[in-house]
């Protein structure tokens, strides 16, 4: 049998004396093996793999363990199957059941769900009941998520410190408190037998106190509601009286203000000193004597006697503060940005536009030129006053010069004549309705001379001078109503009639722009309106044909006065009232502590 045998079982049956049947069942056990975890390999090489193991184990060499593959596989297929791999068959069967299950549901609902079309395309079919169901399902969604929106109310930590009445007494107890605010904090001991209580809480012996005039105010009842007792305060009122009207201190004006001890209980307290800034240059100060004394062991003395009062004359230089610099872009921001006060800026371009047209004739090139009043006190404080020249330089040329002068203030150009270029204001703002002439009277019925121009105008709307003048009439005057009649100087002159009422009266001087008077329809008239007139050396004339009005020309030793004064200021040095003033060996305080002598030897040196 052996001889019959190929190679290959040869050298099986000379490698191994076991037998046959010994070696198909290890054959078996070994395929029984292969079907256990992990998952079986497939293919060619999984196939060599096993072969390669089986071989191994046989101890036979790769070609006969690839002769004997076919018959591995089948011994692997008629394998009973082991009770792992029964039981993981059962479990896959199981859960691929499960799945298969869920995927036809899932499959199913969208099936449904895709019936419903809960969501359309809502720019398509706008009306339709499809449309309104997508636009249910957007509003539920809506109020869904609005429903489950998360709550943002902060959530409560435990504090750094626990609170309470206690905790609080506690740290009460241990500030610091200011005694001159009423503090009230420390602790607290109670009272044993050696406690005296006091018959009376004690007073301070002063108070100091800063009272202010209040507008409509007067001195007497200010210090009253002050506390100060009834006869100090007229002796005060009287003593102040001497030195300026009591009429004259300005409101706002603040006083310092100390009261001494009450002289007895319930009784309104002494006035010992009363300070204040009468005027610029002056300083009231009632002290009554004591106030402020000690004596020789150091306590103070008690003030007695009656108020005296002191002057204290302030220095103060009245050098007008000249301020020059460039147009620019904008006149007045330039001016501003340059420190002149915004009322003297506004003073200036008021000036100015009544000589020539800011807008056309000043160019971002040319300088600015204005000089106010100005006063320097010796104690540091500063006032600016009124305008007093106004002029435009261009190519370092005075172009436009104007200055105050006169006890009226009128501005006058540098030649002495004051004269508006720029054209007379409107007395009303609206359209004229009839001009100069001939026409139809609206109420006589026959043409007659429209002797005047008519102005468009509601009930009411205030009506202002053209420019400056005098009030020659006002009052009655005929057909023409309520009326007013200026006076403008050189001839001329102007009336306004059918006013409702006037804001002058006759004699008073007006100025350009201020309101005479307000539209009506008093006599011949069919409606609110106002009818101008303007006369020159008594006739009257067409109020277009006019394009200025001399309001004034000086002449003879005025008009040198007027020069001298022009030259004096432009000698005025730019920027020197701004300086501060050097003081008087008399005005100089000698220093009371150590280091503020030894500040003042360091600065001499």
């Amino acid at each position: 049998m052996a001889g019959k045998c190929d190679k290959g079982a040869v050298g099986i049956e000379a490698s191994s004396p076991r037998t046959g049947v010994a070696f198909g069942a290890e054959m078996l056990d070994h395929a029984r093996n292969l079907n256990d975890p992990p998952e079986p390999e497939h293919g060619p090489e999984a196939d060599l793999r096993a072969a390669a193991a089986s071989a191994e184990f046989a101890s036979v060499d790769p070609g006969t363990a690839r002769e004997l593959l076919p018959y591995f596989r089948n011994s692997k297929a008629n394998t009973p199957p082991t009770i792992a791999q029964q039981a993981r068959r059962t479990v896959l069967a199981r859960v691929n059941g499960v799945s298969e299950r869920y995927d036809e549901w899932r499959l199913a609902a969208s099936r449904w769900f895709g019936s419903l079309d809960l969501a359309p395309d809502l720019a398509e079919d706008i009306g339709s009941r499809r449309w309104f169901r997508g636009l249910g399902t957007m509003v539920g969604l809506g109020v869904a998520a609005l429903a489950l929106w998360p709550d943002l109310t902060p959530l409560e930590a435990r504090p750094a410190m626990p609170h309470g009445d206690a905790v609080t007494s506690e740290l009460r107890s241990q500030m610091i408190l200011p005694l001159a605010l009423g503090a009230d904090s420390g602790r607290r001991m109670g009272p044993t037998q050696a406690v005296i209580p006091l018959k009376s809480a004690p007073e301070r012996p002063q108070i100091q106190m800063v009272v202010t005039l209040a507008p409509g105010d007067s001195f007497a009842a200010m210090l009253r509601r002050a506390g100060v007792a009834a006869d100090d305060i007229d002796r005060a009122a009287a003593l102040v009286d001497q030195a300026l009207p009591l009429g004259e201190i300005a409101s706002g004006t603040q006083m310092d203000v100390l009261l001494g001890r009450r002289p007895a209980p319930g009784q309104p307290r002494p006035l010992d000193s009363l300070a204040f800034r009468a005027r610029f240059d002056l300083e009231l100060q009632l002290t009554r004597p004591g106030v402020g004394e000690i004596t020789a062991d150091g306590m103070p003395v008690m003030p007695s006697g009656p108020l005296a009062l002191k002057r204290n004359i302030i220095r103060v230089d009245d050098t007008p503060l000249r301020v020059r610099g460039p147009v620019g872009s904008s006149l007045y921001r330039s001016m501003r940005q340059a420190g002149v006060p915004a009322s003297a800026v506004q003073e200036y371009l008021k000036a100015l536009d009544a000589q020539i047209d800011l807008d056309r004739e000043v160019r971002s090139t040319d300088e600015f030129d204005i000089i106010i009043s100005y006063r320097r006190a010796a104690t540091g404080e500063r006032q600016a006053g009124q305008l007093l020249y106004a002029g435009v330089d261009r190519a370092g040329k005075p172009r436009t010069q104007m200055m105050r002068w006169g006890k009226d203030g009128r501005f006058f150009e540098a030649s002495g004549v004051g004269e508006q270029r720029h054209g007379l204001l409107a007395p009303v703002p609206g359209a004229t309705s009839s001009g100069f002439g001939m026409r139809r009277h609206p109420i006589l019925g026959y043409r007659r001379m429209h002797e005047g121009m008519d102005f468009k105008a509601r009930h009411g709307t205030p009506i202002v001078a053209v420019s400056d003048g005098r009030v020659s009439a006002a009052g009655r005057a005929g057909g023409c109503g309520i009326a007013v009649r200026l006076e403008h100087g050189s001839g001329l002159a102007t009336r306004y009639c059918h006013m409702s009422r006037m804001a002058v009266s006759s004699g008073q001087q007006v100025r350009r722009g201020q309101v005479i008077g307000y539209v009506g329809s008093t006599g011949l008239s069919t409606g609110p309106h106002l009818h101008y007139e303007m006369y020159r050396g008594g006739r009257v004339i067409n109020p277009a044909s006019v394009q200025f009005v001399n309001r004034a020309e000086l002449s003879g030793t005025e008009l040198i006065d007027f020069r001298r004064q022009l030259i004096q200021m432009k000698d005025i040095e730019v920027g020197a009232a701004l300086q501060d003033l050097e003081p008087l060996p008399s005005e100089v305080k000698e220093p009371l502590r150590e280091i503020e002598k030894v500040d003042i030897a360091r600065g001499m040196r």
